[in-house]
């Protein structure tokens, strides 16, 4: 059983940053595909970035030029650097881990991100 715990939410003001981290448990971490995603109050949940066990990245059109995910495979932990923030980036962001056959993958409990005008 995998387990992802974010950190890093918080309240910013409109262009301003933050850093979320989502740490994992278990050796799947190295070999799997790791994504932010984020559902604000009446949305659906979206796909804000995604990297592969390659380092490939991509990410929605809404944060390109603002957003930056990386992942340490030491550290057993991703990251979100998220900076010129706007109000509507406002939401819960949630960590996921897929496994390589794609048939499996595990969320994170979520982190609360404000960002205020």
């Amino acid at each position: 059983q995998v387990q992802l715990v974010e950190s890093g939410g918080g309240l910013v003001q409109a262009g301003g940053s933050l850093r979320l981290s989502c740490a994992a448990s278990g050796p799947i971490f190295r070999i799997s595909a790791l994504s932010w995603y984020r559902q604000a109050p009446g949305k659906q949940r979206e796909l804000v970035a995604r990297i592969t066990s390659n380092y490939a990245t991509n990410y929605a059109d809404s944060v390109k030029g603002r957003f930056t995910i990386s992942r340490d495979n030491a550290k057993n932990t991703m990251y979100l650097q998220m900076d010129s923030l706007k109000p509507e980036d406002t939401a819960v962001y949630y960590c996921n881990l897929a496994l390589p056959t794609g048939l499996t993958d595990y969320w994170g409990q979520g982190t609360q991100v404000t960002v205020s005008s």
